[in-house]
């Protein structure tokens, strides 16, 4: 009675853990039915957005890198290679359902006796550890284990033997082919032996599948492992799936694998084998061709797929997208003529600011040749540096700033020290104008403390970006991580009017029979900016690329484009990681990101002005070659004024206002008292301080709660399969609230504030000594002349986090 009340407990807590772990894993497991990619011929056809032919999709099987775009039938794969892999990888995969017991057990047993630690996973668990489950990559957890067990039942269910052999097949990994991974049976035949899997014979197929466990490695000692060839051919031999003569045939077969030179015996014994040729394994490999917009299809896809699934996607049919192909066209130039780093890549983004769409993607350095897989224009997530300061500066105009408001430049109080990009101070208030065209750190910081990290981190979320857990004051110069989409998106709507608009790819989808798959909603807007705020912030972008010469230390001069307005900011991160420019222009806001792909630093000599701004620069001229030419749209109520021999935006009740300093005293959450001066005193200049070498802190992202705003909706593209419109548009028409007629006449005046008004600075204590008047103009304001170029090895120095502060070169 005991026995049976024990199995009970037994059973009952067995079931009570199957349960458990389902309630943890087994809730949100991918769709085995997206494997079934086979049955398709590829043929869908992608359209932009004037009806123009982009390109074709094509399915694959794997992930990351590790992707096999030459997908074959089993009918198309050799049946030795078919067989010596099922005998080598999973010998009873024609009886298990999935999951092989006895097989893990005799793997359990065969570690324990000999100390040969034996995989026991079938080929359908492999399968879907290679597809469904490569996100996990090849960790031996229980949550993987759990998944693919889970997995590999429903794809027995769901699939023949031979369909999931053909995918297991189609998605080996064979080898480091250099440019790019081999797998797949029809590369590797290609790679190893200048054939197709096809007319692979039973000696080439059998070393093929004792490459498998190792391939790099076995592939580079060809006499150490040839005698797993014999052992294999034996036990096909037992497993009846060879005769002993057509084994024993096999063995004396001499094969050539390429960059190898072989002496062979008659007997099949090796007398010499010399590995001459390494590289030949990627010479052989096909080049695939090389297709336009590659990044932006492959974003279709992974926008699609969890729309209409694998199946619709590449059963044939049409997708139109919100591309412009001329923008593609110039955005891919702009990538093949890029001048970087050694080692460096890119990824580009153009987007549409009057409805989101994509105009333009390129996610890797284009060399000619097929690019990587990995998309740095959607799917890299990269630290922004000084990019992120016009949108700390614009929440500063919205709370009621000006921008000849002036911030001290002076070392901050308290743990956090972060320091300009030359590692210097001047002690004295410059104009939130001049910060931002000389990308400044401390005044920076000094305007996020008194606005508040809250109140930033609200706005950056409107802007759809994602600002990482417990950031602190270095976020205010660029500790957020996004990709150039994001960037891109974000800049639109100092282009639009204030509206954000989430980044979109595909209008809509027929299948081949021209029935709708799928229809995008109407784009919705969402204001973050009233009229007159985004028309400041733009104004102070247009600043940073206009009113400084490349002498002066202009940080965004070769973003101009001529006959165009264009506003923009430059961006790099701690020890030149990571450069940036993002920028907008009447029809076209853009970002590029340059890097490495694996991450670290960039050579000293790398700035953002001189690398990706051209970049952004080639790309946005191309895209608006030929168009009409249109300018920004000025919102009524505001006026101008020229200050210190600078011309700058104002609201018209604020255009003849004091200027107000600041120092960052006031930490407020939203709203204000900015119509007043704040009397705190100025400190005195204090000597250069020496540069400290700090670390990159810890960026950890933390989800959010969207904040509620209005949504504005905007009419929907046309239904039409051409997309034709105004051929001078990006679009077939912008928002009915947002138009952008031509810029009216508005003849600027030009009104200079008192002198004492701008180089005053606010009341000191009786024991402080009053500042020095600060010298004309903007290049000087702060007191920094032309030759004070910062000392070499300090130059990269940006404080803590170390973002945000080095823009340009150190030779103004």
């Amino acid at each position: 009675m005991r026995f049976f009340t024990g199995l009970g407990v037994l059973l009952l807590l067995g079931t009570a853990g199957a349960g458990g772990l389902w309630w943890m894993w087994g809730r949100d497991l991918p769709s085995v039915g997206d494997l079934d990619v086979l049955e398709f011929s590829g043929q869908t056809r992608v359209y932009d957005r004037t009806g123009k032919l982009v390109g074709t999709l094509t399915p694959t099987l794997g992930s990351g890198e590790s992707v096999n775009r030459h997908l074959l039938q089993l009918g198309e794969i050799s049946p030795p290679l078919q067989k010596a892999i099922v005998t080598s990888e999973d010998r009873r995969f024609f009886e298990h359902h999935g999951v092989d017991y006895i097989g893990i057990a005799r793997g359990l047993l065969k570690g324990l006796l000999k100390n040969d630690l034996e995989g026991g996973s079938s080929i359908t668990q492999q399968v879907i550890k290679n597809t469904l489950l490569a996100d996990l990559k090849s960790a031996r957890t229980p949550e993987r284990k759990f998944k693919e067990a889970v997995l590999a039942y429903q794809l027995e269910r769901s699939f023949t033997k031979g369909q999931i052999l053909n995918a297991y097949l189609n998605v080996i990994y064979w080898g480091d082919g250099g440019r790019s991974d081999i797998v797949g049976a029809e590369t590797a035949a290609r790679a190893y032996f200048r054939k197709s899997a096809a007319e692979l014979n039973l000696a080439e197929s059998v070393y093929l599948t004792t490459l498998v466990p190792a391939p790099n490695k076995r592939y580079k000692d060809f006499k150490a492992y040839r005698p797993l060839m014999r052992d294999l051919l034996d036990r096909m031999v037992e497993d009846g799936r060879v005769t002993r003569g057509q084994a024993n045939v096999a063995w004396r077969t001499p094969i050539y694998p390429a960059g190898w030179r072989i002496g062979w015996n008659s007997d099949g014994t090796v007398r010499s084998a010399v590995l001459e040729r390494p590289g030949r394994l990627q010479e052989n490999m096909p080049r695939p061709p090389v297709q336009s917009a590659f990044h932006y299809l492959q974003a279709v896809e992974r926008e699609l797929i969890p729309l209409i699934g694998r199946k619709a996607l590449y059963g044939g049919g049409k997708v139109f997208t919100g591309m412009d192909l001329q923008a593609q066209q110039s955005a891919e130039r702009a990538s093949l003529n890029a001048r970087l780093p050694e080692g460096a890549t890119l990824g580009i983004a153009l987007v549409n600011p009057l409805s989101g769409e994509a105009l333009a993607l390129v996610g890797q350095k284009l060399t000619g040749g097929r690019p990587g897989d990995w998309n740095n224009a959607t799917q890299a997530r990269r630290q922004v540096g000084s990019s992120i300061k016009p949108l700390l500066y614009t929440l500063a105009l919205e709370k009621g700033w000006k921008q000849s408001d002036v911030v001290l430049d002076s070392p901050i109080a308290g743990d956090y020290q972060p320091q300009n990009y030359d590692g210097r101070w001047t002690g004295r208030y410059v104009t939130m104008r001049y910060a931002l065209d000389h990308s400044l750190n401390l005044p920076t910081v000094r305007i996020a403390q008194e606005i508040g990290l809250n109140t930033f981190e609200a706005k950056l979320r409107d802007l759809g970006l994602t600002p990482p857990a417990n950031a602190g004051l270095p976020l205010s110069i660029g500790t957020l991580e996004a990709s150039p989409l994001q960037m891109a998106a974000a800049y639109a709507s100092f282009a639009n009017g204030g509206l954000y608009y989430a980044p979109s790819l595909v209008r809509r989808v027929e299948d081949g029979r021209g029935q709708l798959l799928y229809t995008r909603p109407a784009p919705q807007a969402k204001r973050v900016w009233d009229a007159r705020t985004a028309w400041l912030g733009l104004d102070m972008i247009r600043g940073v690329v206009n009113d400084l010469t490349e002498d002066q230390g202009g940080l965004a001069t070769r973003a101009q484009i001529p006959g165009w307005d264009v506003g923009g900011k430059t961006g790099t991160t701690n020890d030149v990681k990571d450069l940036w420019f993002a920028g907008v222009t009447p029809l076209v806001s853009g970002a590029v990101w340059v890097g490495k792909q694996a991450g670290g630093p960039l050579p000293n000599w790398a700035y953002s002005g001189e690398i990706p701004t051209p970049v952004w620069q080639q790309a946005v001229s191309g895209a608006l070659a030929g168009r009409s030419r249109q300018a920004f749209r000025e919102p009524g109520g505001v006026t101008s004024r020229v200050v210190r021999q600078v011309e700058m935006a104002f609201r018209e009740e604020e255009a003849d206002a004091e200027q107000v300093a600041h120092d960052g005293s006031r930490q407020e959450s939203g709203g204000g008292f900015f119509g007043r001066r704040n009397r705190a005193p100025a400190p005195v200049p204090q000597p250069e301080p020496q540069p400290e070498i700090v670390t990159e802190p810890p960026v950890v992202e933390a989800p959010v709660e969207p904040v509620p705003q209005e949504e504005v909706p905007v009419s929907e593209p046309p239904a039409d399969e051409s997309f034709t419109g105004d051929p001078g548009s990006f679009d077939s028409g912008p928002p009915a609230d947002v138009p952008f007629p031509e810029e009216p006449e508005n003849p600027r005046v030009e009104q200079r504030l008192p002198e004492s008004d701008f180089t005053e600075a606010p009341e000191a204590l009786p024991t402080e000594p009053e500042p020095e008047p600060l010298p004309e103009g903007l290049p000087g304001e702060e007191g920094i002349t032309e030759d004070s170029s910062p000392p070499p090895d300090s130059f990269f120095q940006n404080g803590e986090d170390g973002s945000g502060g080095q823009d340009a070169p150190p030779a103004y």
